[in-house]
Order: structure tokens, then C-alpha cells, then sequence
């Protein structure tokens, strides 16, 4: 509506002004007319440019005005009138054109900022010599946080605008999931950037080549030299293929399970009872299954038990023990 409220102005209010301070004829109101037209011309043309574009090109514009008053200055040093008054014939043409070159190369160089995101994020590392970039899942998952609170991840660290206005459609969708997975990622980017121990950023980089977001992730990580933090096994697939290194939340859980040999001594939380007659079940902190024998009466209590045998199956690890003895436990609960 303002869009339309201007053009109006431009078109009626243009000749009533020239008309009272130009001329108060018809050649007036034409020439009023005439202005107008280029004014609403002009802005229709800029409606389509973005604002970052339009200054980088005034950047531009004024840059090559400079370079021309250099060379202007220059002639002048050289002393040489001929060439004074050939200079100062073409100088306005010279100054055109420079002005407009300097205008139409910054704004074709504009895709290439984005290439000095890489050495920017090198000079603010602190501590490491390895980008991590950070996927949806990893962030929705949460556990990087606690990683990088351990200091076992160096390096800066980065996650892709598109990866946030991601967070953004989930933190709004009408799913109540979604919509607290999407919270969490949000909330998860808000602590990392609170963070002193390892830099993070949103990385303004768009990949027009591709619509899906994973590919996206990758190749930029490949352009950055990168890893990619994450909990997705596709992404795992898609940066094998093109030898980007991948940290996965999840095998790193795996990695840091208890080491567990038959023989040893655990002091274990009895939960409830197992399948079995007498059996007690109790876990470990990463939620291994610890199966004990003769556990049931000691529900609710913490008891010493022995490791028997350890069973790995598709669900995890199960760990099979038997009390040690009901003297080292705390006693069975009374009847």
C-alpha cells in the first residue's frame, strides 16, 4: 500500500511542483511528468536488489571515483600540457566509466564474501585447528553441549543459516514434537553462543545447486576444510562420499561405555525385579541392562555384585552378575 501511496506521489505531485517552480506551462507539467516516471522507474528497479547489494555497489561506485581522482592527480604530476588537456577532455567519460566498473565488480564479488568466512573463523579460533560444523540432529540432540563444557572438542565452531530457519519452521510447527525439538535446537545455539571456551557462529552461506539441506551441510564442510558433528546416519553416508571426516554423538557413546570383565565387582542400584525367580534388574548411567541374581529381594537398595557374563544383543549390552554376598550389601529389605 505505501509502494502505491509513493508512486502516486511521484506521478501527481512531481509535475504540480515543477509546474510551480519550473515552469507553469505544459512543458511543465511534462517535464514534472517525465521525472516522475524515472523516479517510480528507478524504484521498481531497486525493488528487486537487495539492500546489501545496493551498498556494496555505491562502495563500488565511490571506490572508482577515487581511483580516478588518483589518476587525475597523477596526469597533473606528469607535467605534460598535451596530455592535460587530452586528460581533461575524456576525464568525465573516464570517471563514468570507472565509477560504473567499480559499481558492477563489487556486486559480481559479492558471492565471493562468503569465501572469507573460512579465514575469519581461522583468525578467531582459540585452542584447536578444526572447524566443526553442527547439523540439525546434533543440535536437537543436545549432547555436544555437554561435550564442549568437557573440552574434548577444540576448534571453532559453526552451524549454516539454513540449519536455524530450519530450527525456526520446527520451533513453529503445529506438531507439539516438532515444536519442542525445535525449542531445544533453539535454545542449544543460544548456550553455544554463550559459550568462551569454543567460538561459534551462523554461517551465512547459501548452496543454490541443491534443495536438500544434508547436502548442503556437506559441501560446505568440504569447502571449509570442516568436520560435521552429528547424529544422523545418512549424513555419515553422504560425507563418506566425499571424504569428510564425521564425529557421531552416537558412536562416541559407544566408545565411552563402561569396560565391564567377568570377575569384577560392581555396587549396583537395584530397580525392580528380572524375569526370572529371585532376579533383580538394575542400570548404568549410559542405560546398560545389569541383570543380578538373587537381586530381587534387594529392590529399591544398592548391592555388591559380581560380574558373571556380559550378552550383547541388537538392543545393547547386558551385563549378567550375582550378589556377592548379603553381607556386603546393605541387607534385603525387611518383611
Amino acid at each position: 500500500m505505501i509502494v502505491w501511496i509513493f508512486r502516486a506521489v511521484a506521478l501527481i505531485g512531481t509535475p504540480v511542483l515543477t509546474w510551480l517552480t519550473v515552469s507553469k506551462d505544459l512543458k511543465g507539467l511534462a517535464f514534472g511528468a517525465l521525472i516522475g516516471l524515472v523516479i517510480i522507474g528507478i524504484e521498481y528497479v531497486f525493488e528487486n536488489v537487495s539492500l546489501f547489494s545496493l551498498i556494496i555497489g555505491i562502495i563500488g561506485a565511490v571506490v572508482g571515483i577515487i581511483l580516478s581522482k588518483l589518476l587525475d592527480y597523477t596526469v597533473f604530476q606528469i607535467g605534460n600540457s598535451s596530455l592535460n588537456d587530452v586528460w581533461a577532455t575524456y576525464n568525465p567519460v573516464i570517471r563514468y566509466a570507472l565509477a560504473l566498473l567499480g559499481m558492477i565488480v563489487s556486486v559480481k564479488k559479492i558471492p565471493e564474501i562468503d569465501d572469507l568466512d573460512k579465514n575469519i573463523l581461522s583468525l578467531g579460533r582459540k585452542g584447536g585447528k578444526n572447524m566443526k560444523v553442527l547439523d540439525i540432529s546434533a543440535i536437537v540432540d543436545g549432547r555436544v553441549l555437554d561435550i564442549c563444557d568437557t573440552h574434548f572438542i577444540t576448534g571453532g565452531m559453526i552451524t549454516p543459516r539454513f540449519v536455524v530457519q530450519e530450527l525456526h519452521s520446527l520451533a513453529e510447527s503445529n506438531d507439539p514434537i516438532n515444536r519442542a525439538k525445535g525449542r531445544r535446537g533453539l535454545d542449544i545455539l543460544a548456550r553455544l553462543q554463550e559459550s568462551r571456551d569454543i567460538p561459534f557462529r551462523v554461517l551465512d552461506r547459501e548452496i543454490k545447486d541443491t534443495s536438500d539441506n544434508q547436502i548442503k551441510l556437506v559441501i560446505i564442510a568440504k569447502e571449509l576444510g570442516a568436520s560435521i558433528i552429528t547424529t544422523d546416519f545418512n549424513i555419515n553416508k553422504l560425507a563418506a562420499l566425499e571424504n569428510v571426516t564425521v564425529l557421531n554423538v552416537n558412536d562416541l557413546t559407544i566408545a565411552l561405555k563402561p569396560v565391564v570383565l567377568p570377575g569384577e565387582d560392581m555396587n549396583v542400584f537395584v530397580m525392580k525385579d528380572g524375569k526370572e525367580k529371585e532376579q533383580g534388574i538394575g542400570y548404568l548411567d549410559d542405560g546398560t541392562m545389569i541383570v543380578i541374581e538373587d537381586g530381587r529381594d534387594f529392590i529399591g537398595k544398592k548391592v555388591d555384585a559380581v560380574v558373571q557374563s556380559i550378552l550383547q544383543t541388537s538392543q545393547g549390552r547386558i551385563i549378567f552378575t550375582r550378589v556377592k554376598g548379603k553381607g556386603a550389601a546393605q541387607g534385603p529389605k525387611q518383611p
